[in-house]
């Protein structure tokens, strides 16, 4: 990737964008535009055409024609495979622009935005593979007369709901897999957040992607989204964002036609400290893991449960931590916290603070409004004194807001861990293997992380238990997950008649 030799400046004017349909940006002509104002500078950076339901009727019926005539589900392996590895190498060619309007429609840190951009395309690259080994299975035990098959077929024709908190990378943490798969897909990307989605189907289009296999349509989640969640023709959903949201598209899908669906919903995520674990270490994981993206992040750490005898003591280095962080401009290379997303974002989470401190948690660091003059920015909070049936403790905030739960026993640590109805991420840190096993195995979460927290690559799937979501995302089962398994039994020489 090259990197920007001069410090980054805001555009001088914003930049428009069309929707993509059938292989082609589409102009908003005389659609409303919904201007996008960056979170960190408060002036206009992106204007995004506001789709209609007929807009997104002929995204699906482009998506449905590419299906059905098998221009690319009917390729082999290592053709589709081609063509993400081609798209790979364009992300990498493109990374400094994606990377910026991902920073000014997002708020997040430039550099941080650029790691991510080059992590997708990385997905791309594994992905590429899969397109290549995604196999089914045969049985030869069925006797002299019988051969049985079982055979992976794309699912069809895909919807894609993404949010705001990470618009490139949660969408490329699906879409190379659902087309190494064989399908096609009609995407709505947040309406805060549309551009760098909008790029990425460029950059398929011109790696060689056939027309109406990667579609993408503008516009709220009320309308759009949920009218993309109806749709009769659309054979899975995959949605990231709220649980509640989640569950009305469960709902969503039993009125309409049953249409398979892969969620990633939300998440209360503990952070487990033992006393022999690494207190440095430990301190900068948990920092890190309440503050990055500023704390915007559905597998964020947001509940310290540390052990008793070490909690005054590791508080005090957390905050020492976060108190070094440097927060503000996110176009400034050395900036490690950004912008609140939204205006109501911030809102919530400036809500949760004062709540707890009514409720009796007692407020020991940051949950300020940073004034830089624009923008909108927190310093991260810590709460102690947090019982288990504050909203605090068991709410998503969704926001740069930890609170610290002591346990005394490892079996306490694993009871508190699991006291939510979430099941998203975990991290346990502790130097001792026994503890650490036994803190994976019985904490429900479906990521986990041991003395380490946020870590990963593409071959590991990502998603939840509980009310955390359904489904996986990435790795060979994120290519699984778009495809439905079809049992195919093959006779061997002449029938035995019936009756005879």
């Amino acid at each position: 990737m090259t990197q920007a030799l001069t410090p980054l400046s805001l555009p001088p004017v914003p930049r428009e964008f069309g929707f993509f349909v059938d292989g082609k940006v589409v102009p908003a002509g005389t659609r409303d535009l919904s201007e996008r104002r960056s979170p960190a500078h408060d002036v206009p950076v992106t204007r995004i055409p506001k789709c209609t339901t007929a807009d997104l009727d002929a995204a699906v019926a482009a998506a449905r024609r590419a299906f059905e005539d098998r221009r690319w589900s009917g390729l082999g392996g290592a053709a589709r495979g081609a063509v993400l590895l081609r798209a790979a190498a364009l992300i990498r060619a493109r990374a400094e622009e994606i990377a910026y309007f991902e920073t000014l429609e997002n708020g997040k840190p430039i550099a941080q935005a650029r790691g991510e951009v080059m992590g997708c395309a990385d997905m791309f690259d594994y992905a590429s593979g899969l397109a290549r080994s995604l196999h089914g299975d045969s049985f030869n035990n069925l006797g002299d007369g019988l051969f049985g098959l079982v055979t992976r077929e794309p699912v069809g024709v895909v919807g894609l709901i993404t949010p705001w908190n990470f618009p490139f990378l949660i969408l490329c943490e699906r879409v190379p897999y659902i087309l190494a798969s064989g399908c096609t897909l009609v995407v709505k990307p947040s309406e805060v957040t549309s551009a760098t989605t909008l790029l990425l189907a460029e950059i398929l289009t011109e790696a060689g992607l056939p027309d109406g296999c990667m579609n993408v349509v503008t516009g709220s989640g009320s309308s759009i989204g949920q009218a993309l969640i109806e749709h009769m023709d659309v054979d899975m959903l995959s949605f990231t964002g709220s649980t509640a949201v989640g569950r009305r598209c469960v709902e969503a899908a039993g009125r309409s036609n049953f249409k398979k669906l892969g969620l990633e919903l939300g998440g209360k995520n503990p952070q487990i400290v033992f006393a022999d674990a690494d207190l440095d270490d430990a301190a900068d994981g948990v920092a890190f893991g309440i503050a990055f993206n500023a704390g915007q992040c559905c597998v964020s750490g947001s509940r310290l449960i540390v052990e008793r005898s070490v909690a005054e003591a590791f508080a005090q280095r957390v905050q020492a931590k976060l108190a070094r962080l440097r927060i503000g401009d996110p176009l400034d290379e050395t900036t490690q916290v950004g912008a609140i997303t939204t205006a109501a974002q911030h809102d919530i989470i400036l809500g949760y603070i004062q709540s707890g401190q009514e409720d009796g948690a007692r407020l020991i660091c940051g949950g300020e409004v940073l004034d830089t003059g624009e923008g909108r920015f927190i310093t991260p909070a810590v709460f102690t004194d947090v019982t288990r049936d504050m909203d605090l403790a068991r709410d998503e905030v969704f926001g740069p807001v930890l609170v610290i739960l002591p346990f005394d026993t490892l079996d306490e640590a694993i009871e508190i861990a699991n006291d939510t109805v979430y099941g998203l991420a975990a991290s346990v840190w502790s130097k001792n293997i026994d503890t650490a096993l036994t803190v994976t195995r019985r904490v429900r979460a479906g990521r986990f992380w041991v003395n380490t927290t946020l870590a990963g690559g593409p071959e590991l799937p990502l998603g939840g238990f509980r009310q955390s979501g359904w489904g996986r995302e990435a790795g060979v089962y994120g290519v699984e997950e778009y495809t439905q398994i079809k049992s195919v039994h093959v006779e061997i020489g002449k029938r035995t008649h019936w009756g005879e």
